[in-house]
């Protein structure tokens, strides 16, 4: 498996929108663990009113066995929120035995992601059967490495329907990595304020705003304040390496609308990247080019 070395960590993404799928799955190998974060794929089911095509699927499947076998050798599993983009609920046998850290299954919480933490959980006996610790603004000192956890947070714009969900900050030898997931940007001054103050990160990965998505089931004002707080990450140095990727990605035209961005991390000395570029692939926006791929 490919990883790319930044000082006490050794990184991995896995899955994101700019590798073809639904997904923020990241693996890192720090002070002799195995983290595993968000360690899920998936497609949209309808993009331009068409089913996902079979270079999708196949690039799913492979994903998915990879997220696996990343599964099979994380010490610690850390799930954000319950989008099933962000854990494998197929199958919850690959949890057993682990330990857990997961966004608070009770408490600011909306009602869907409570059904299916339900289920994960109780249901599927991953509660009786791995060992669970609540991550909701909790921080956690296991060997050399310390979790630090955000409060629940708005998984993009203030009081979305799609609910909450945590970010973490990863520290070993005075060194860290900021897994901020949904964020969208941030697009909300406590995903914001939280950031500034973890600042000084080697690596931040999050989601960037859902341009794809502005006026129709976000608001451009919401989108807009995204890209502004993105700006805004870039500016404070809150990483050397920042990775806006997920949501942002499912937008053909996300470089051009990056273009000051680009100019403020240029100005910064910051690395502003797509998870692909990291990794040292080529960006595939399969999703975002659906209907090309039908056509072909």
């Amino acid at each position: 498996m490919k990883s790319i070395n930044l000082n006490e960590f050794k990184v991995s993404i896995i899955g994101s929108d700019s590798l073809g799928v639904r997904s923020l799955a990241t693996f890192v190998n720090v002070c002799g663990k195995n983290i595993g974060i968000d360690l899920g794929a998936s497609l949209a089911p309808r993009r331009y009113g068409l089913p996902p095509h079979e270079i999708e699927i196949n690039k799913l499947n492979e994903t998915l066995n990879q997220i696996e076998e990343n599964l099979k050798i994380s010490d610690i599993i850390i799930i954000t929120h319950y989008h099933y983009d962000h854990y494998i609920k197929e199958k919850p046998g690959l949890y057993f035995g682990k330990k857990l850290f997961i966004k608070d299954p009770n408490k600011n919480i909306n009602r869907s992601q409570y059904f299916r933490a339900k289920v994960f959980l109780k249901e599927n006996k991953v509660e009786e059967n791995a060992e669970i610790n609540i991550a909701d603004g909790n921080s956690y000192k296991i060997d050399n490495i310390t979790l630090e956890f955000s409060k629940a947070l708005w998984h993009g714009e203030e009081k979305t329907k799609v609910g909450k969900l945590v970010m973490v900050r990863i520290l070993c030898n005075d060194k860290s990595i900021i897994f901020g997931s949904d964020i969208q940007g941030p697009g909300n001054e406590e995903a914001l304020e939280k950031l500034i103050e973890w600042k000084g990160a080697e690596l931040l990965i999050l989601s960037g705003p859902p341009t794809y998505f502005a006026g129709y089931k976000v608001s451009q004002e919401s989108v807009e304040k995204g890209l502004e707080n993105l700006k805004k990450v870039i500016e404070n140095k809150v990483a050397n390496i920042i990775i806006a990727d997920h949501h942002l990605l499912r937008d053909t035209r996300y470089k051009e609308i990056l273009k000051d961005h680009y100019k403020v991390a240029k100005e910064n000395n910051v690395s502003l990247l797509t998870a692909a570029e990291f990794m040292g692939y080529e960006v595939q926006q399969l999703e975002a080019r659906r209907k090309e791929l039908w056509k072909k």
